[in-house]
C-alpha cells in the first residue's frame, strides 16, 4: 500500500489537533467539511479499506465514533466508510467519516 497523508498524520509528521487519540486510532476534523461537524476517524494500522481491516479494529473504531457521535451530535449523526472507486473512496487508507450538525439528507448521494 502506497504512503498517504493519514499515514503521514498517525506518525505526527503533520500537525493535527486530536479529538481522540490512542493505541489503535486517531480522529480529527476533516479539513474539507461535508457537515457542520464532520471528524475523520482512522486506524494506526493502514488498512486500505475496511475489506482489509480486522474485526477488532474495525469494532474500536466504530465504537470511538458512536462515543464521539453522541457526544459531539446528540440530535443524531451518521457515520461513511467508503470503499473502492464506486463508494467514493479517495484515501487508500481506511477511515471512518462522522457527520452531523445538521439534518442530514437521505438518500446521501
Amino acid at each position: 500500500m502506497a504512503d498517504t497523508i493519514f499515514g503521514r498524520i498517525v506518525r505526527g509528521e503533520l500537525p493535527i489537533s486530536f479529538l481522540h487519540n490512542d493505541e489503535v486510532c486517531v480522529a480529527f476534523p476533516d479539513n474539507a467539511p461535508q457537515a457542520p461537524i464532520h471528524v475523520l476517524i482512522i486506524p494506526r494500522q493502514p488498512f486500505e479499506d475496511i475489506i482489509e481491516a480486522d474485526d477488532q479494529t474495525i469494532g474500536h473504531i466504530m465504537n470511538v465514533a458512536a462515543q464521539l457521535g453522541e457526544k459531539m451530535c446528540p440530535e443524531g449523526f451518521r457515520l461513511v466508510t467508503n470503499t473502492g472507486h464506486d463508494g467514493g473512496q479517495t484515501v487508500q487508507h481506511w477511515h471512518v467519516h462522522l457527520l452531523g450538525g445538521r439534518e442530514l439528507g437521505w438518500p446521501p448521494g
